[in-house]
């Protein structure tokens, strides 16, 4: 259970939301005296970015330490955000009994175990176990984004939810952008062998350097379970806010948690839905990156398509900042209908164009990808109240999309090519701009 000085009890109302303020007091970004631990949250969220992105350097490394087809290594990411689905809803209920400190070192535990998990999965050199790995892995992070997208929103003055969660994904898209790095040092081993080379080793010369490829994760995944461990270690000690829900929340008119009232709310519905396209078209995007950077010039070694990849994660963690920034000005709907139809147009591009012009378009999709997530989400939850926790699950429950499309777009790109395969992309951001038209059509809540 979260604990709180009672001192602090007039700062942070049961209701969750801001005590009222005195005439000319500026407005509270986040609750006063709790900084520490809106940083250590924040850094939840550049934590399970690194394991979200090592699953991109993954998907290139099994192909060689595994013998895999882009299809089957594609099904990293279906396991990855199955676990999403399995473990939103009971993450929520996990959070209204025990709250968010519960979910948050729950999510590190599993986390950690399934780094470690790595470890004999390259052992025994079977792409099951480190399906399993990775499954665990995505289980805590479950944990993690139920716990932290919403208490991360609630942090503070409510009317600066989307800025408060922008700000923080921010962090999360600097994980984005080291993962690739950290894998393209110490996880690609820069060895690479053509066709050709293949076909004229033995068996026992080939098995030999497949076991080399897969023992290159072990250390990277040992180092993740460590610095997990001690995230968790100072979560467990930090002094955080009480942040729940009344029966009645006298800011939004919600007066139940229940699932069946939770889905009567036609906002949060087309957010669910926004965020499975949208979780689709960026891990089917980012997952295949390196494989599309190799398509169009084949001449690219390994480790320069993931640090292209990093490159293309720079602006992603820059429009996270940049989209806090502009938010100032422009309302959240109406920013994410421009980054949505500028995505459209940049796939469209990528789709059409060829070599490096090409892989220009596919990396800027990263810059206008930046505030999707945490603004689908803000505007979902926004009129919730009691309903939040509930709704936060769904929410996360929706990234299944990122389950659903990197296997159809590396089976499609078997049969046509990758090139071909970007117009599921394409469908899943114009599917966003519908969500932001309409949220763009609501009124904001008073």
């Amino acid at each position: 259970m979260e604990t709180i000085l009672a001192a602090d009890l007039p700062a942070v109302p049961p209701t969750g939301q801001l005590a009222p303020e005195e005439p000319g007091t500026p407005s509270r970004f986040v609750f006063p005296g709790f900084w520490p631990g809106f940083v250590l949250v924040t850094s939840v969220f550049f934590a399970w970015a690194l394991a979200n992105n090592l699953n991109d350097i993954l998907i290139r490394q099994f192909q060689k330490a595994l013998a895999l087809s882009r299809g089957e290594a594609g099904f990293i990411q279906f396991v990855f955000y199955l676990a999403y689905f399995v473990w939103a809803l009971p993450a929520g209920f996990l959070l209204k009994r025990f709250g968010y400190r519960a979910g948050l070192l729950t999510g590190l535990g599993l986390y950690a175990l399934g780094a470690l998990l790595f470890f004999p999965a390259a052992e025994v050199h079977r792409y099951w176990a480190f399906l399993l790995a990775l499954f665990v892995i995505a289980s805590g992070a479950a944990f993690l984004e139920t716990s932290a997208n919403p208490y991360v929103a609630r942090f503070g003055d409510p009317s600066r939810a989307s800025q408060r969660l922008t700000l923080a994904q921010g962090f999360n898209g600097l994980g984005a952008v080291v993962a690739p790095i950290l894998g393209g040092l110490f996880i690609f081993s820069g060895v690479e062998h053509s066709a050709a080379d293949l076909s004229a080793m033995t068996h026992a010369q080939l098995e030999a350097w497949r076991g080399t490829e897969a023992d290159m994760v072990k250390i990277p995944y040992l180092c993740l379970a460590g610095f997990v461990v001690i995230l968790a270690a100072g979560l467990a000690r930090v002094r955080l806010p009480r942040i729940e829900s009344a029966p009645n929340d006298a800011l939004t008119g919600a007066s139940t948690g229940s699932l069946r009232t939770v889905l009567a709310n036609r906002l949060l519905l087309g957010a669910v839905i926004a965020q499975f396209f949208y979780v689709g078209a960026q891990v089917g995007i980012w997952s295949f990156f390196v494989d599309f950077t190799k398509h169009l010039a084949p001449q690219t070694p390994e480790r320069t398509a993931a640090f292209l990849l990093s490159g293309s994660l720079v602006l992603f963690m820059a429009g996270r900042f940049v989209g806090a920034a502009l938010m100032h000005r422009v309302p959240a709907a109406r920013l994410l209908l421009g980054f949505a139809l500028a995505n459209i147009v940049m796939v469209a591009l990528a789709m059409s164009l060829s070599g490096v012009a090409a892989i220009a378009c596919l990396a800027l999709t990263s810059f206008f990808m930046s505030i999707m997530f945490p603004t689908i989400f803000a505007l979902g939850i926004r009129d919730l109240g009691a309903g939040t926790t509930m709704g936060s699950s769904l929410i996360v429950m929706a990234v299944i999309g990122g389950a659903v499309f990197p296997p159809l777009m590396g089976l499609l790109s078997e049969r046509a090519d990758l090139q071909v395969a970007m117009a599921l992309p394409l469908f899943c951001f114009a599917a966003v701009a519908r969500f932001a038209w309409g949220a763009a059509s609501r009124p904001s809540p008073g």
